[in-house]
């Protein structure tokens, strides 16, 4: 069975929702299409799809399956492009989107190195707070924090950062350093409402716990938050990137690092469907070296 192929044609049959949009999809025939699906089901030893006389559906199984189908062919997509001379200089105009802190701190200034590496690419960055649908929003790729829950998308994770509560030596000083997430209930806390709740999150002995906070301060973008908490106005909870300059120059102190929940990812993501223009492969290189391995020791 030639496995690549019936991989692009179970593809094809997700992402048309039909057995006949995927016929025209491959320019095939539709007893083509439902034959390539039986032998790929056979195969595998699993239905892929629940199927009716009115609709296709796609099985646990199927899902967990697109994913992987969706990586390899992008990989297999990729190392064909990769070899190719007519895409050794790539051109035209990429839509970039990510956090704006992070944006801010760290991909824009990648963004830069890129644009003056490449002469003939122009790049449009678009920094914002929320979860943006790449397709639909016409993003060639994005920078995001946090695991990716689209399958549609392709992730390649390139750091980790951790979530953290931190305050100023100076409140630290007058208030005291909490030993345990629960002294937090009391304490005067500066929530950050694009990344933080009335809640905060923490592990104690292998158990995630939430921890009710409260304080007079709110604010719906993380930079007058930071700034609040290093002057000395309460305990925050940010990513550890967020506050790394001010952790390194002793403006602000980390507590509770015992009690923090799992790192979380930091991807280069983009959309798998098609094959990647020169230029969207070569800012994901870039991207991926700019931020291999990073983690913001905070």
């Amino acid at each position: 069975m030639d496995q690549l192929k019936h991989m692009r044609l179970f593809v094809a049959i997700a992402d048309g929702g039909s057995l006949t949009a995927a016929a025209q999809t491959l320019d095939t025939s539709l007893p083509s299409v439902v034959r390539g699906l039986a032998t790929l089901e056979a195969h595998l030893g699993v239905r892929l799809f629940n199927r009716s006389t009115r609709r296709i559906a796609l099985t646990d199984e199927g899902r967990r399956y697109l994913l992987d189908c969706r990586q390899v062919l992008s990989a297999v997509h990729e190392a064909e492009a990769a070899v190719r001379a007519d895409v050794t200089e790539p051109t035209g105009h990429l839509r970039i989107t990510a956090p704006v802190l992070f944006g801010q701190m760290y991909v824009a200034p990648a963004v830069n190195r890129f644009v003056a590496r490449h002469d003939g690419v122009s790049v449009e960055l678009i920094l914002l707070d929320r979860v943006t649908n790449l397709v639909e929003e016409g993003f060639d790729a994005a920078i995001r924090i946090g695991p990716l829950e689209d399958s549609s998308l392709i992730a390649q994770t390139v750091g980790m950062v951790r979530q953290v509560v931190a305050a100023s030596p100076e409140h630290l000083k007058r208030h005291g350093t909490p030993a345990h997430p629960r002294d937090l209930r009391h304490a005067e806390c500066i929530r950050f409402t694009g990344s933080s709740a009335p809640t905060w999150v923490f592990t104690d002995k292998g158990r995630r716990i939430q921890v009710p906070i409260n304080g007079r301060l709110s604010f719906n973008h993380g930079a007058p938050a930071i700034a609040a908490c290093r002057d000395g106005l309460g305990f925050g909870s940010f990513l550890s990137y967020q506050i790394a300059p001010d952790v390194a120059h002793g403006r602000l102190a980390v507590v509770l690092a015992e009690h923090e929940l799992p790192p979380r990812p930091i991807s280069v993501i983009y959309p798998h469907a098609r094959l990647l223009p020169a230029r969207t492969r070569a800012f994901i290189d870039s991207m991926r070296d700019t931020l291999a391995g990073f983690s913001s020791q905070a």
